[in-house]
């Protein structure tokens, strides 16, 4: 038995034994996301107690060193244990954009204080954070950005606007670009870390076309930020604001999710039926369910490689854009098809049959894939002048 192998069996018994049969099964809606943070009320005791067990493992960040909460796993192994846990349906015992985000930029620009003050308190769930980026006049050219910090000596006084600030009304903390320098463009912003309970900072939920809102405006006026507060160098924040941009675009893409693929035209089968030679009894939506079975496995073929090489350096630093695009396509293409499957019923906005309309509500969702993490129109144009090496306009 090689050493992955007898890792997997170490992980695979680990999960029968740890993981509680309530946290295996589908999540149904929001309530059943652990999202962490000081103010987090855990729905059940099996929420909780999956949380802890995986916390002591180093397991809600299994690829980061042991120090900083990890379990210090390679990358190899950190595939296993995810196939392991989507092979019993194991739900994510903490999400995160502090793990998702903030850590992998604080593992690279962080001080070594830094790291262990804010890593370990991430991996534990004990701070929810949120991101401070897109502004009303600044989206895709987000170096245009205004929020500016005035330097009083040992603090800054932040004032500004940010905008599609997800979940900035549950955060304890956010990352935020703050521009320090008006003379220059690009080396005059600064990465800032701060409480959102910080004095002049509100927020604002914005309701989406789907009803739901994870959405905030967020305002700063006259917030005090200490000197130290701040990650890389002072007006060099860009740097570390496009090395998380990447890790930003890989978690909205799915890229790294490693988990076992299911057949969507294998899931909606009990919707449509099937006909005597045991097909699905729609001959045009089998045709389209089985076009998307095949380009979500490509994508996720393509997923584990490009993951493969982001770890080993390998990676063109543009494929970020390239994945994330090819993810919000499928992802749009996925619930345009849940929705044809669904027939009328998939048009229900809120009975308690169809659980307050969640098909249509997930489906009107998909629309800001396409805005989130870098708009598709710019990611293409990335993709075209950095990966293509295509002139431009």
């Amino acid at each position: 038995m090689s050493d992955l192998d007898a890792f997997r069996a170490e992980v695979r018994a680990w999960l029968e034994e740890n993981c509680p049969p309530e946290m295996r099964e589908p999540v149904r809606g929001d309530e059943d996301i652990c999202w962490g943070g000081r103010n987090w009320k855990f729905q059940s005791e099996a929420q909780k107690l999956w949380l802890e067990r995986c916390v002591a493992k180093g397991y809600t960040v299994p690829d980061w060193p042991k120090p900083y909460g990890g379990a210090g796993l390679s990358a190899a192994e950190t595939k296993i244990l995810k196939q392991e846990m989507a092979r019993i349906g194991a739900r994510s015992p903490l999400n995160s954009f502090g793990i998702w985000m903030l850590g992998p930029a604080l593992l690279q620009f962080g001080t070594e204080e830094q790291k262990v003050d804010y890593l370990n308190p991430i991996a534990r769930g004990e701070i929810r954070w949120c991101q401070g980026y897109s502004e009303p006049g600044s989206g895709s050219d987000l170096v245009s950005l205004q929020t500016y910090g005035e330097d009083k000596g040992d603090h800054w006084v932040v004032n500004g606007q940010k905008i599609w600030t997800s979940y900035a009304d549950k955060a304890d903390w956010i990352f935020c670009l703050v521009r320090t320098d008006k003379t220059n463009k690009y080396q005059g912003i600064t990465f800032m870390l701060f409480d959102m309970a910080t004095p002049g900072v509100t927020t604002k939920p914005i309701k989406l076309i789907s009803g739901n809102s994870p959405f905030c405006e967020t305002f700063f006026d006259d917030v005090k930020v200490p000197k130290t507060q701040y990650v890389g160098e002072i007006n060099r924040g860009w740097d570390v604001a496009k090395y998380l941009l990447g890790h930003e675009r890989e978690m909205i893409s799915g890229g790294d999710s490693a988990g076992e693929l299911v057949s969507l035209g294998g899931a909606l089968a009990g919707v449509l039926g099937r006909n005597e030679a045991g097909q699905l009894d729609d001959p045009i939506l089998r045709a389209q369910l089985a076009a998307f079975d095949v380009d979500a496995f490509a994508y996720r073929a393509m997923g584990e490689r490009f993951i493969d090489m982001w770890k080993t350096g390998r990676a063109h630093p543009a494929s970020s854009n390239m994945m994330k695009y090819v993810g919000t396509e499928l992802n749009k293409v996925r619930h345009e098809l849940v929705m044809a499957c669904g027939g009328s019923e998939a048009l229900e906005w809120d009975s308690p049959e169809t659980k307050g309309g969640a098909r249509p509500r997930a489906w009107l969702r998909t629309k800001a894939n396409s805005i989130e993490g870098g708009t598709s129109e710019i990611l293409l144009n990335v993709v075209a002048k950095r990966i293509l090496d295509l002139p431009g306009a």
